[in-house]
């Protein structure tokens, strides 16, 4: 039996602990509370990438963000979870689906420097940190002379290391500082047209079990829903590793859906680029079918010799990864 939210009933939404999931998770409560009525309880849950230590490619990917909140919808521990949609695999999982997308937030990175720095006049050797590997090929193809640090940890955490001189500058998404008040931080925004960021990075998505879409679909926004449905089928048909460094980014104009997207080798020294249009209105699924022209010309110029540590494109060898936060 499928649920529907009502002024009596109260959403159960699972979310992780960190304080960036909770204050997203908290927006899209207070949005789902004025537009349903319903009471809604917040339900925290302890995932594997929250609890390790070890990099996002040796766990996996972002992925191990997304499973225990799948398993616990799942098992009707809670009703609805919240993901930052980049961190979430392509690959659908029975039983659930993506019942919303709200209207996106800012997709692009932001370099985050000591003394008002930029990515341009970071001096030589300066150690920038950043956990995806996708920001490390990006930093090492814009100035190989940095040395490029690997790290985990929440937002906080991360901007501590350059406030106590640990790290000169770190990247992070803009979304993510804006969500908890910290753009304060940031000392330069990275363009996407030349730093195209994550499939899906900005927006977040709202998972349910199948067939309870009206739980949530009230805050589905459809614009988005099409750019980072487009972005991460790129994603999808290029079959990428966990650890597979891709930029993606769509947009609308005038009807014109154009899709850009970057495969890039890890250590910077090379990287491909695709980039198609179509009219919405002149596609069934303009998302998917604009997708797959940029796959197609990405894989048919070589991005599959562009794999990094272990994990392949076009293989169908592993769940595809977000930058983190």
């Amino acid at each position: 039996m499928t649920r529907s939210a009502t002024p009596q009933s109260t959403l159960r939404i699972g979310t992780r602990g960190s304080a960036l999931a909770l204050a997203q998770t908290q927006t899209m409560a207070n949005a789902l509370a004025a537009k349903t009525g319903a009471t809604v309880e917040i339900i925290t849950v302890r995932t594997e990438g929250d609890a390790s230590t070890q990099s996002l490619s040796t766990l996996g990917g972002t992925g191990v963000f997304a499973a225990a909140l799948r398993d616990a919808l799942l098992a009707g521990e809670c009703d609805v979870v919240v993901h930052s949609l980049k961190d979430l695999p392509t690959a659908p999982v029975a039983g659930l689906v993506i019942g919303a997308i709200p209207k996106r937030a800012d997709a692009r990175d932001a370099l985050c420097a000591r003394d008002g720095l930029t990515l341009e006049t970071l001096p030589e050797g300066a150690r920038v940190g950043t956990g995806s590997p996708r920001r490390a090929a990006q930093l090492r193809a814009r100035r190989p002379d940095i040395d490029v640090v690997d790290i985990r940890g929440n937002v906080d955490t991360r901007l501590r290391h350059v406030a106590e001189g640990t790290l000169d500058a770190v990247v992070l998404a803009a979304a993510g500082l804006g969500r908890l008040g910290r753009l304060d931080a940031v000392t330069e925004f990275l363009e996407v047209d030349g730093w195209p960021s994550a499939p899906g990075q900005g927006a977040l998505a709202l998972e349910v079990r199948a067939g309870e879409e009206k739980l949530v679909s009230a805050l589905n926004h459809a614009t988005t829903r099409i750019l980072v449905e487009a972005e991460r089928h790129v994603l999808g048909l290029l079959e990428a590793g966990c650890a597979a460094p891709i930029g993606a980014h769509a947009m609308i104009d005038d009807g014109l859906l154009f899709l850009d997207a970057r495969v890039y080798r890890p250590d910077g020294t090379e990287k491909l680029t695709s980039s198609h249009a179509l009219y919405v209105s002149d596609a069934v699924d303009p998302a998917r079918e604009v997708a797959e022209r940029v796959a197609k010309e990405l894989l048919d110029n070589g991005a599959a010799e562009f794999a990094p540590l272990g994990s392949t494109l076009g293989s169908r060898a592993g769940s595809p990864a977000g930058g983190a936060e």
